[in-house]
């Protein structure tokens, strides 16, 4: 009985908080894996969970019934959702084995995805161009993210499709005109992407605008997880970078390469538009893409792509 009791007290708290928008929203302090998932024989039904150290995922809906179904909307609730999770952790309750349910990118449906370019000194260097002074900025459409196993589409209109190994952050918090020295509180956690690059469209075709050669459908694929700052052992930006192609590696690299760090970038960028929870940044990648390589490499069917970060995790892709 009173177990009922207190999951009804948990649900009214939970919703009272959608409703008035209440709590402090560091975001900061929780220490957790978030992920994006549906049960296996039950696609399209998505829900949101955290990952456990030990295994299996935690089903926050199942465990309060008024949690939103999308990251979105669960980023929405600021510190309340994050309270909610961890004490959905704690309980020990509403535990999903691995084998029942099918990982989905971290965020889906974002308001908007920032991608930087040329934001790796080690990058600059390989292609033997400036450091950039500001911020270099362009996005994707929301519809090229895909799931962090999900098979990358070679499009017909492209014949130079490469690959980019980047470190993505999800923004937790509303905002705009952010300071930098209060840039993380508005941060949900970070995550893998592959930036996929048509090198054709980017840099022949459509006045060598970047967005057509960045935005096909499958070229952003995320995951495996959302991690909070306070999950990572290290800074974020003194992490491992990697990418491998078949095995074979082809960038590596560290996060203490990044010229514009995610402070400044959110500061930045925030000057021009509002922060929306679950807006998703690319922040640029290493060096040993495909096209500055003598030869170009170019990314075939039946390639196998896998991006990893340490201790955020790994990404691997199938080309059809």
């Amino acid at each position: 009985m009173g177990f009922v009791v207190r999951k009804i007290f948990q649900s009214l708290d939970l919703a009272a908080s959608i409703e008035s928008g209440s709590g402090t929203r560091t975001l900061t302090s929780a220490s957790m894996r978030l992920v994006q998932f549906c049960r296996r024989g039950a696609e399209g039904s998505v829900r949101v969970g955290v990952e456990r150290e030990n295994g299996g995922v935690v089903d926050l809906k199942a465990f309060d019934k008024s949690v939103p179904s999308t990251m979105r909307e669960f980023l929405e609730l600021g510190d309340k959702g994050m309270e909610c999770a961890q004490r959905a952790v704690s309980s020990g309750e509403c535990v999903l084995p691995r084998s029942d349910i099918q990982l989905l990118a971290p965020v889906t449906g974002p308001d908007k995805v920032v991608c930087v370019g040329m934001n790796y000194r080690d990058h600059c260097l390989e292609q033997n161009a400036p450091i950039p002074t500001e911020p270099i900025i362009f996005s994707k459409f929301p519809s090229a993210i895909t799931g962090p196993y999900d098979d990358i589409q070679l499009p017909s209109k492209s014949q130079e499709v490469d690959w980019e190994v980047e470190l993505a952050f999800v923004i937790g918090k509303k905002g705009k005109h952010i300071k930098e020295a209060d840039a993380l509180g508005h941060v949900a956690g970070f995550t893998v992407a592959n930036d996929v690059s048509a090198r054709d469209w980017q840099m022949k075709k459509n006045g060598r605008q970047w967005l057509l050669g960045k935005t096909f459908d499958t070229f952003c694929p995320l995951g495996p997880a959302l991690v909070t700052t306070a999950a990572l052992k290290d800074n974020p930006h003194n992490l491992g970078i990697h990418c491998l192609v078949n095995g074979d590696v082809v960038q590596e690299s560290n996060t203490d390469q990044l010229i514009f760090k995610t402070e400044k970038l959110i500061a930045w960028v925030s000057q021009f538009v509002t922060l929306y929870p679950g807006d998703v940044f690319l922040t640029g990648t290493p060096p040993g893409v495909g096209v500055f390589r003598k030869p170009p490499v170019f990314l075939k069917k039946g390639d196998v792509v896998e991006c990893q970060i340490d201790e955020i995790g790994s990404i691997r892709n199938t080309v059809v």
